[in-house]
């Protein structure tokens, strides 16, 4: 139960905080408009679809407060980077500031459906009061503003009944067209931000994104046209509503019903996303400011299974381990913004990023770092690139255990390129302060090619640990996964030879997919009483199946081993 608190419980309780004030605020404010007697005229215009527009509307402001603070990159770099300001727990859940950006997101999504079908029954009432027969109440209600010196609780002061009376709502009231276009903005980002899109059409999903600035301007000046009203204060201490609607023929004839009058509510929305929106500004003039910076590349290294290997050098660029950046090639889209993880050491005197050539972008930066042609390319040649970052993730945390666990799938290994780069570093000059005592590094991966990259960096590792006399410091496990039969026979072949065939390591590779509860089961045992870091840079599937091993292979008592997870998240 323990490591569960641990891996989960600050997630779980800034969710559990997140999910109390969106119910409190729903109810708060449902209780606001369906209780005082300011709101008493307008209930008998629209009934209980007045409490149940306002109160999901509370919750879109307090939503679209926080929707934007999870992507200001550089504030949550600031603050992980803080230790004055961040502990260890603080950081990993900065960490998962994408995974919260989602979910306030769907919370956005659910109360503007709800926000917007309570309206719908809001603009059909309306009209429906405007133009029904004199002698009710709410044709009363209705008529009131179409003499001198009377206030209009009825918003609607046309006279078209339904549907006619709606559409002309829906597209020439400001909070009808502001509604439709701020709601199809958001049809439009959630459809287009699902897994499938972003992976197959990501130019879909980041200029789709970018309907944000028009979702934010629409929400701001939603409000401004006033549509809901209530009863002024001057106008209940001298015309009780409760008492009054009961003998609404006698407004204005008598001294203790006079007509009442009413004013719109002012707009609420802007002072909720001022603050973030000015932040966010922010952020985005210092994501400008960096990619109008001089960026050099120094080397392009073209690697099998379709990876190039991009070397670049920046004035002032300072990095830590398994942060990642934001590179933009102008030469192949003037828009456009990819993340990589970095690959280089911050020892190192330039910055290097891995690319796997899977779509049309990095098919373009291919192409013009000219990797297309046989011919040696001179550097002058090399396209512009612009650079934002670097952006802190879970993986600079690695050096903070004694022990880790590092687990790469395909390209995912890239992050742990930097953290092993790092470690190579420390260990030829002086590793007698490093916190981190072992390693046990695992990649997996469908083909042989992919191997061949990063094979000598291993290499040389393990060279220099065992020239150090600690061979034990680093353990790492290579899983080909997508093996067939001839495979398996050549590895049967090659098992007992010095070096493995296909990497060229003593460590030979492995077939097919690890034992993760052996494996967890094993580390536990050799390493009891220890705060373990597992480290993941991989597909959601093998996060769920390594977060609950995590959990299920810690024990209840403090002082026993603990897993503790991180993902990698951007």
């Amino acid at each position: 139960m323990g490591n569960w608190v641990e891996n989960e419980g600050l997630s779980i309780f800034v969710v559990l905080v997140w999910l109390g004030l969106n119910v409190f605020l729903f109810w708060w404010y449902y209780l606001v408009y369906d209780v005082p007697p300011k709101f008493f005229y307008t209930r008998v215009l629209l009934g209980r679809a007045l409490a149940l527009a306002r109160a999901p509307a509370a919750c879109l402001n307090f939503n679209c407060m926080l929707i934007l603070l999870p992507v200001c990159r550089n504030l949550l770099s600031f603050l992980r980077g803080s230790s004055a300001c961040c502990s260890t727990r603080i950081r990993r859940q900065l960490d998962r500031n994408l995974t919260f950006h989602k979910m306030v997101a769907w919370m956005i999504a659910l109360h503007t459906a709800i926000h917007t079908i309570a309206h719908l029954f809001n603009v059909e009432w309306s009209v429906q009061a405007r133009v029904e027969e004199k002698g009710t109440l709410a044709a009363v209600l209705s008529g009131l503003g179409d003499k001198p010196k009377e206030s209009y609780v009825n918003f609607y002061r046309q006279t078209l009944a339904n549907p006619i009376g709606g559409l002309y709502v829906a597209f020439t009231y400001l909070a009808g067209i502001t509604g439709v276009v701020i709601t199809l903005a958001l049809i439009l980002i959630i459809t287009s931000s699902t897994k499938t899109i972003r992976r197959s059409y990501f130019e879909v999903f980041w200029y789709t994104h970018h309907l944000f600035v028009i979702f934010f301007i629409g929400l701001v000046i939603h409000g401004a046209g006033r549509i809901v009203r209530g009863q002024t204060a001057e106008s209940l201490a001298e015309h009780n509503p409760e008492i009054c609607s009961k003998n609404f023929t006698l407004w204005g004839k008598s001294e203790a019903c006079p007509i009442p009058q009413f004013s719109g509510n002012p707009p609420m929305t802007w002072k909720w996303v001022v603050g973030p929106m000015f932040l966010y500004l922010c952020e985005r003039l210092v994501r400008f400011w960096r990619s109008q910076q001089k960026v050099v590349i120094t080397k392009v290294v073209i690697h099998p299974f379709k990876t190039i290997e991009l070397q670049m050098m920046k004035k002032g660029f300072k990095m830590e381990v398994g942060q990642y950046i934001f590179v933009k090639c102008p030469a192949v889209s003037k828009l456009e913004w990819h993340p990589f993880t970095l690959t280089s050491a911050p020892e190192e005197d330039y910055f290097s990023i891995h690319v796997r050539i899977v779509g049309d972008w990095t098919e373009g930066l291919f192409n013009a770092c000219g990797c297309d042609k046989q011919e040696f390319q001179e550097a002058w040649k090399m396209p512009k690139i612009a650079v934002d970052g670097p952006f802190g993730t879970a993986s600079e945390d690695v050096f903070s255990y004694e022990t880790v666990m590092l687990v790469g799938a395909g390209i995912g290994v890239t992050p742990f390129a930097s953290v092993l780069k790092s470690v190579w570093y420390k260990y030829c000059h002086d590793a007698t302060n490093l916190k981190l005592k072992k390693i046990y590094f695992y990649w997996l991966c469908r083909d042989t090619h992919a191997f061949e990259w990063f094979a000598d960096l291993l290499q040389s590792l393990e060279a220099q640990m065992q020239e150090r006399n600690n061979a034990e410091f680093l353990s790492y496990n290579i899983y080909l996964t997508g093996w067939d039969e001839t495979q398996a026979t050549h590895f049967a072949v090659h098992h007992e030879e010095e070096k493995d065939v296909i990497t060229g390591l003593k460590q030979k590779t492995l077939y097919g997919r690890p034992n993760w509860e052996n494996e967890f089961k094993t580390i536990a045992g050799k390493h009891p009483g220890s705060r373990i870091g597992v480290f993941l840079c991989g597909p959601e599937g093998l996060a769920d199946t390594l977060n609950k091993q995590s959990i299920s292979n810690s024990e209840a008592d403090p002082r026993g081993v603990h897993f503790i997870f991180n993902k990698e998240n951007f």
